[in-house]
């Protein structure tokens, strides 16, 4: 397949991409939340029981893995990739290696990864990966995002994109505009039409094929702390206007991130913005806690009942696959 095709399969009407490349540290907060001993065997559990459900072959287009779950074997002696392909969903890997504190910002962040990642693109292609992802953080505050840090990050993800582009995988660009904060709509509208210019300005610098791309983008929302009150319609017509004045037409495939939200608004946001997209663009999600949390909490009371934990996963891939056509309601949610 080409990077289009791979990119286009990711993000296929009625399918989306499952977040599950958590780090050690990341999981073990998931599993303390719920009272579960964050162990090898506990993690190995837990993805396994997701991994083997019907909603990865019905609903999830590709899976993003952390370094040691794509190096992992399940109970039945299998890796983890052979598994998911079995499963028809396409094998993703986590690759850079965290937000780190910007040099003469230390209020933002700038993601780091880029040394040695053409040698860890070869490995991770020959234990099965065929797409990746890269997140960058931005905050909204007074003064932030400032220049530096919207110009910092979009670089060093066109980089990091080239450089997958070349290892013959399909790069995810994540540029995550954070929610937290009293920020109003608007101004999430302003600074994530600032941070995806810059970022497709540095992709076109860097020679990166926008054919062969997905973007990660945050949905156009007001920070936690507004007092004011949005409708799902509102964020809808704000994101898919961002999205038709500053994405390129050429970009196969767009996977929001839920960025906070619980699962039914992170589902109910991205049906409302299904309901009226009228481009191109395959808008989907790449949902992590969003996907999995009602998942992980019925995994914690009973690790042994996979029917049940499987029944609330498929459940919320079910609904978020509706979403990403635009057929979800709320009288679905049973």
């Amino acid at each position: 397949m080409t990077l289009e095709d791979i990119a286009k399969k990711m993000c296929a009407k009625g399918k989306g991409i499952l977040a599950a490349d958590e780090s050690t540290g990341t999981m073990d907060k998931r599993l303390t939340s719920v009272g579960v001993k964050c162990t090898d065997k506990n993690r190995l559990n837990f993805r396994e029981t997701l991994f083997t459900s019907d909603a990865i072959k019905n609903y999830i287009g590709g899976v993003i893995l952390f370094d040691t779950t794509i190096r992992e074997r399940t109970s039945k002696g299998i890796s983890i990739p052979e598994l998911l392909k079995e499963n028809n969903s396409i094998v993703g890997i986590k690759v850079d290696k965290g937000a780190k504190k910007l040099a003469n910002s230390p209020e933002e962040t700038i993601t780091e990864g880029l040394d040695g990642l053409r040698e860890r693109l070869k490995e991770y292609y020959d234990l099965g990966a065929r797409f990746t992802k890269w997140r960058a953080v931005y905050n909204i505050g007074k003064n932030y995002p400032s220049i530096q840090s919207i110009k910092s990050n979009a670089h060093t993800l066109a980089r990091y994109a080239a450089l997958v582009q070349e290892a013959n995988m399909v790069p995810i660009v994540e540029p995550e505009v954070l929610m937290d904060g009293d920020h109003d709509i608007d101004t999430c509208l302003k600074v994530t039409t600032d941070v995806l210019n810059e970022c497709f300005n540095e992709l076109t610098i860097q020679k990166v094929s926008i054919k062969g791309i997905v973007l990660k983008p945050n949905m156009v929302v007001p920070g936690f702390k507004c007092s004011k009150k949005i409708t799902s319609e509102e964020i809808a017509q704000k994101t898919l206007d961002c999205l038709k004045k500053n994405v390129p037409s050429d970009v196969p495939g767009i996977a929001f991130l839920s960025g906070g939200q619980s699962e039914q608004e992170a589902t109910n946001n991205l049906d409302a913005v299904n309901k009226i997209n009228d481009t191109d663009f395959l808008i989907t999600y790449s949902f992590g806690r969003a996907l999995q949390q009602s998942a992980l909490k019925t995994w914690a009371k009973d690790m042994s009942n996979t029917k049940a934990i499987h029944d609330v996963f498929n459940h919320r891939a079910k609904m978020n696959g509706l979403a990403s056509k635009g057929e979800w309601s709320q009288a679905l949610e049973v």
